[in-house]
């Protein structure tokens, strides 16, 4: 599939955003490190609502019709796309209710509630959109519980990351922050790892031979209908070399697990911890997005097989 800009930067962005939100609101609720004051909470808080925002925002450019982009909330019981644009915008009100009622010092109750139920549909979010991918029969290396599993961990790893980089411009005790995001880092580093060694099983991948039906001889097309890149060969048909794709996992596991891994010991002994902490959150954000243009560049389409492809 031809990575878009636009989507990488909206599942990136809005994963961290949802991730950030829901651990803020966990570091508020049990007090972690010795807890954030209000105004710290709240600059966190929009912080997190703008990496959302700007991450909705940009998925419309992927659009033909940006204009036409409220389309997508009218088919919420079948749509993995219209309950994503549902449940981002019930969270959005939720989220401003949590956020206002730590301003105005509301009642207990209401600060909880709001933040627990905005905290959830977060999840909720991030879950769905990688159920847009994972429910696509067609494109075999999304087609698996992996993808949401993932987005949710690396979503919640980036968010991880920069509320650590938040305790620590804070001066609250990091320790508590530092084990939270060595240990989501870490099961996203093993979701990660296991989905690149499932997806390289050629074993699972449909064939021209499965496409047509005739499995027991050689099927192999003579015309693809077409002297010039179409479409369907430009979005459908993007091809990574081998050696290329496994040079770019090694920049995701290094620049977005190891070296945050690094900058987290850095913390945790004290030396510099505000630039171990940003070069950490940076770091997994940049190796997020390299994972995400890989999740696009290696995906294969069925419809390949009509276009010369011998299998995906």
């Amino acid at each position: 599939m031809h990575p878009a800009f636009s989507v990488i930067f909206f599942t990136v962005a809005s994963g961290a955003g949802f991730g950030l939100f829901s651990l803020l609101f966990i570091a508020d609720t049990f007090k972690l490190g010795g807890g954030f004051t209000s105004v710290q909470l709240v600059t966190g808080g929009v912080l997190a609502m703008g990496l959302i925002v700007f991450g909705l925002l940009s998925s419309t450019f992927h659009l033909a019709n940006p204009k036409n982009a409220w389309r997508a909330f009218n088919r919420f019981r079948t749509s993995w796309l219209s309950r994503e644009g549902v449940f981002a915008v019930i969270f959005m009100p939720l989220a401003l209710v949590y956020l206002a009622s730590i301003w105005f010092d509301a009642p207990q109750w209401l600060r909880e509630t709001a933040g627990f139920l905005a905290a959830v549909l977060a999840w909720i979010t991030v879950f769905s959109t990688g159920m847009i991918y994972a429910c696509l029969k067609t494109i075999r290396q999304w087609n698996t519980p992996l993808v949401p599993a993932n987005y949710l961990a690396l979503g919640y790893a980036s968010g991880s990351l920069l509320l650590l980089l938040g305790a620590v411009i804070a001066g609250l005790d990091t320790t508590p922050y530092i084990a939270m995001a060595a240990l989501i880092v870490s099961i996203a580093a093993v979701l990660k790892a296991i989905y690149y060694f499932w997806i390289r099983n050629t074993g699972l991948t449909p064939t021209i031979n499965t496409a047509t039906g005739f499995t027991r001889g050689k099927v192999k097309l003579l015309d693809t209908g077409h002297t010039h890149g179409t479409f369907l060969t430009e979005e459908f048909g993007f091809q990574i070399a081998r050696r290329k794709a496994g040079l770019l996992k090694i920049v995701v596991f290094g620049l977005g697990f190891v070296l945050p891994g690094l900058m987290l010991v850095w913390v945790f002994n004290e030396q510099n911890g505000q630039t171990a902490a940003a070069v950490a959150a940076f770091a997994g954000i940049a190796g997020a997005t390299v994972e995400r243009w890989l999740f696009f560049a290696e995906a294969r389409h069925v419809v390949n097989l009509y276009h010369g492809a011998q299998r995906c």
